[in-house]
């Protein structure tokens, strides 16, 4: 009669368990890079989070945040390849982004200068550690719903554009799962407008692959950044709304995702 080792059994039940086929081994990758970007982004946060509540001073916190959103982003190898920075004025802009996964704050973050300002939903001022980071780096937050407050954020942020601020907006205003090029708000063009500067569009491509809105664990995709040329508004009448055509076309043209707007219209 053979005897079994209880332990020796289990190790051998754990043996069994584990995928034999190539399509099982790759979904076991999957998850551990899943698992080791959500590591990652915690220890580099917390990182980043010490750091911008003790730096002194607005600029340092964003090169702060831009070299830890760098390290994060290489930590992952999902480094982006990023075309036409050289097209980045370096004098005050308004820089317009697709959104399409919370990665497009973080890969922004990491190739744009730090004298860019973001414009965020104001419902991120709900998520404690975020709030905390974000107000520490000048963003502004605006309000989506409530039509006094939300008011009073296009005033300052139009303030901001008359004092020649360099703005980060993503003009969709949120994301979903559902991949397309979602309607234009009209803020980041009425601040360009008022501040008199360019609007420059940008086009963020893989986020939505590597993470989009109905995803737990990121996926391995290639990101790439593409800064298109600069935009200027041509005259005072209905200049805000030619230069929401003219950016959005502009990130469409070279957005591998459908149009929206016929479908939520």
């Amino acid at each position: 009669m053979t005897l079994t080792n209880p332990s020796t059994g289990y190790i051998n039940s754990l043996f069994d368990r584990m995928p034999r086929s190539p399509r099982s081994a790759a979904s076991l990758t999957q998850v551990a890079y899943g698992l080791g970007c959500w590591l990652a982004f915690g220890l580099v946060a917390l990182a980043l989070l010490l750091a911008v509540a003790v730096l002194p001073g607005i600029r340092r916190r964003r090169m702060a945040t831009q070299r830890c959103a760098r390290l994060y982003l290489a930590m992952v190898a999902a480094g982006p390849r990023v075309t036409g920075l050289e097209q980045l004025p370096a004098t005050p802009c308004v820089v317009v982004a697709n959104h399409a996964s919370y990665l497009d704050g973080v890969i922004l973050a990491a190739v744009l200068p730090p004298r860019f300002a973001f414009v965020i939903k104001r419902e991120m001022t709900r998520v404690p550690f975020a709030h905390f980071l974000l107000r520490r780096i000048g963003s502004e937050f605006v309000e989506r719903f409530d039509t006094r407050r939300g008011a009073a954020d296009a005033r300052r942020i139009l303030a901001l554009a008359e004092a020649r601020h360099s703005l980060v907006f993503f003009p969709e205003g949120t994301f979903r799962a559902e991949p397309g090029l979602r309607r234009f708000q009209g803020g980041a063009f009425a601040a360009a407008v008022r501040g008199r500067v360019p609007v420059v569009p940008v086009v963020i491509r893989g986020s939505r692959a590597m993470l989009s809105a109905d995803m737990r664990l990121p996926r391995r995709s290639p990101l790439e950044v593409l800064v298109k040329a600069p935009l200027h508004a041509d005259g005072p009448d209905d200049a805000p709304a030619a230069l929401r055509r003219s950016s959005r076309a502009s990130i469409l043209a070279d957005l591998p995702e459908p149009d929206l707007v016929g479908q939520e219209s």
